[in-house]
């Protein structure tokens, strides 16, 4: 069975998104090598509507980060979305037909890598309440974020207990730490 992962980049106050506006200058080379490690894993992504068309508008011209541009492109991507309609336009990409949850229980039976999701708050935050994704990685940057973010996890969800996989702090602060659901 293949491994569905995902990772995100966090703020000390619970922010997930938007790291470029305060992840600032605390990216550094370990976690450049340790993400990079990751990459080299996966060969499937998985992307919500909102991350692929933000995505699909800056990654096929990008000439920054060239390496993960290059890997972003080429890789296969499956887009879960209610309101895109095929064919999708950036190279690679496929719109997921039907029950997501179905889709990626499918797609983990199938034979390759890893399986990483992308690009996409709500379908990391369905994935892992619905037990489906394997591990989960929070990159932990020393910084407030502030208000205006939104979080990974709601006040409504249910309580939900995990076990932390690996933890490892990098030169300036950041904490990557990997997380499963409790079995």
């Amino acid at each position: 069975m293949r491994k569905l992962t995902a990772g995100l980049f966090h703020s000390i106050d619970g922010a997930v998104e938007a790291p470029n506006e305060w992840q600032f200058d605390r990216f550094d080379d370990e976690l450049g090598a340790m993400l990079g490690g990751v990459l080299s894993r996966v060969d499937k992504v998985i992307m919500g509507r909102k991350g692929y068309s933000e995505w699909a508008g800056y990654w096929p011209n990008a000439t920054q980060d060239g390496a993960f541009g290059d890997f972003i492109n080429a890789v296969p991507k499956h887009v879960a979305s209610r309101t895109l309609t095929a064919p999708l336009a950036w190279q690679n990409s496929s719109l997921i037909a039907g029950d997501l949850d179905a889709f990626v229980a499918e797609l983990k039976g199938t034979t390759g890598g890893e399986i990483s999701v992308m690009a996409s708050i709500s379908v990391v935050r369905h994935l892992f309440l619905a037990g489906l994704l394997d591990e989960l990685t929070l990159i932990t940057h020393p910084v407030i974020a502030g208000k205006g973010y939104r979080h990974l996890f709601a006040a409504d969800d249910p309580v939900t207990r995990l076990t932390l996989v690996s933890s490892e702090r990098t030169s300036k602060g950041n904490v990557v730490s990997t997380y499963s659901v409790m079995k």
